[in-house]
C-alpha cells in the first residue's frame, strides 16, 4: 500500500481495484450540493422534504455536524443572581424599546407639523381647510391602524431606518443571525429570512409580515394541535423566541427590537397554563442557554450575520456556520 501524505489519492490493490479516498474538499463538495437540493425543496414548499435531507445529513462525516449539537446548561430553576453571576441582567432585553424607530416617527410627527404650518402660510389655508386635512391624515392613519395592523407606518419607518442608520441596520441583521444560528444549532431548520419590511412584503405581498426569520414549523404546530407539548419542543421555542434579543444585548448591552417575540413566548406560557413561578423559570433558564451559546459561537454568528446580510441562501448560511465551528466544541 502506497500512501501519498497531503495528496488526494491512496492506492491500495485489491485484485484490479483502485479506491480513491474521500477528502474534506469532497465532504465540502458533497454537503453543498445536499444543501442546494435542501434550498430547492424550501423553494418548493416541501418542508418535510427539506428537513428530511437535513437529517440525513445530521451527524455523518463531512454532513451537518452542528444541527441539533448545541452544548445546553442543565434545565432547573435559575435566580436572577446566578444569571447575574454570568455577567447576565435581564432588565436590558426582556422589555425592549424600539428607540430608534421612536426617534424617526417622532422627527416626521414634527417635519408633518412645521409642514402644515409651512403651507399654511403659503397657500393661506382657510381653518376649515386645515381642519379637513387633519381629518383627512387622522382616517389614513385609523385606516392603516385597522386594515394592517399599522403595517404602512412600520414599512415607512423601517425602510427609513435601514436607509438613514447603519446602527438600525446592522441590529436588525443580528438580530436575526441570533434567532437563526440558535435555531440551527437546537435542531430547528430555517426555511428563510427577510432583513427589511420592504423585503417582507415583496415576498410574502403582505403588510401584515415584517422582517424576520421563519422556520420549518410542522413538527410544533401538530403538537400544539395535539395538545401536547413536549418539553424538549418548549425548550427550542423558548431559546429561539429569546435568541434575537439576547443577541442585541450581548453585542450592545441592551435590546431594542424583539418585543413581539417575549409576547409571543409569554403567550405561548400562559395558553400551556404556567403559573408566574414556572413561566420565570422556563425563561431564566431560556436566557442562560441562549446566551451561552452565542458567547461561545460568536464568530458563527458573525459569520452568518454577512451571509445573511449578503441574501445567501438558507443551504448557504447553513454551510457557513458549518465551516465556522468546524473543528470547535459545539
Amino acid at each position: 500500500m502506497t500512501a501519498f501524505c497531503g495528496g488526494c489519492f491512496v492506492h491500495a490493490r485489491l485484485g484490479l481495484q483502485t479506491v480513491k479516498a474521500v477528502t474534506s474538499s469532497d465532504l465540502s463538495l458533497s454537503r453543498l450540493q445536499a444543501l442546494e437540493q435542501v434550498d430547492e425543496e424550501l423553494r418548493r414548499g416541501n418542508e418535510r422534504g427539506a428537513l428530511s435531507l437535513v437529517r440525513d445529513l445530521q451527524g455523518k462525516p463531512g454532513g451537518l455536524r452542528c444541527f441539533g449539537s448545541a452544548r445546553q446548561v442543565p434545565q432547573r430553576l435559575y435566580t436572577l443572581d446566578e444569571l447575574k453571576l454570568n455577567g447576565i441582567d435581564t432588565s436590558s432585553f426582556l422589555s425592549p424599546v424600539d428607540a430608534t424607530l421612536g426617534s424617526i416617527e417622532r422627527n416626521l410627527q414634527i417635519a408633518a407639523l412645521l409642514g402644515g404650518v409651512s403651507a399654511w402660510s403659503a397657500f393661506d389655508f382657510t381653518q376649515l381647510q386645515v381642519l379637513f386635512f387633519s381629518v383627512g391624515l387622522l382616517f389614513l392613519w385609523s385606516w392603516d391602524l385597522v386594515s394592517f395592523n399599522g403595517g404602512v407606518k412600520n414599512l415607512v419607518l423601517d425602510t427609513i431606518g435601514h436607509t438613514l442608520s447603519q446602527k438600525y441596520h446592522n441590529r436588525v441583521v443580528q438580530h436575526e443571525a441570533g434567532h437563526f444560528l440558535i435555531a440551527y444549532l437546537l435542531g430547528v431548520l430555517p426555511r428563510g429570512y427577510t432583513l427589511t419590511s420592504l423585503e417582507a412584503l415583496r415576498k410574502e405581498g403582505s403588510l401584515n409580515v415584517q422582517a424576520g426569520t421563519t422556520f420549518v414549523d410542522y413538527e410544533f404546530l401538530e403538537e400544539v394541535d395535539s395538545g401536547r407539548l413536549s418539553a424538549m419542543t418548549l425548550n427550542r421555542f423558548s431559546c429561539i423566541a429569546l435568541a434575537g434579543v439576547a443577541t442585541e444585548y450581548l453585542l450592545f448591552g441592551y435590546a431594542e427590537g424583539g418585543l413581539a417575540d417575549i409576547d409571543k413566548l409569554d403567550g405561548l406560557l400562559k395558553g400551556l397554563g404556567f403559573t408566574q413561578k414556572k413561566a420565570d423559570s422556563q425563561v431564566r433558564w431560556a436566557v442562560l442557554n441562549t446566551i451561552l451559546i452565542l458567547r461561545r459561537h460568536d464568530g458563527a454568528r458573525s459569520m452568518l450575520a454577512d451571509a445573511m446580510s449578503s441574501g445567501k441562501s438558507v443551504g448557504a448560511c447553513i454551510d457557513t456556520i458549518e465551516k465556522a465551528i468546524e473543528g470547535s466544541d459545539i
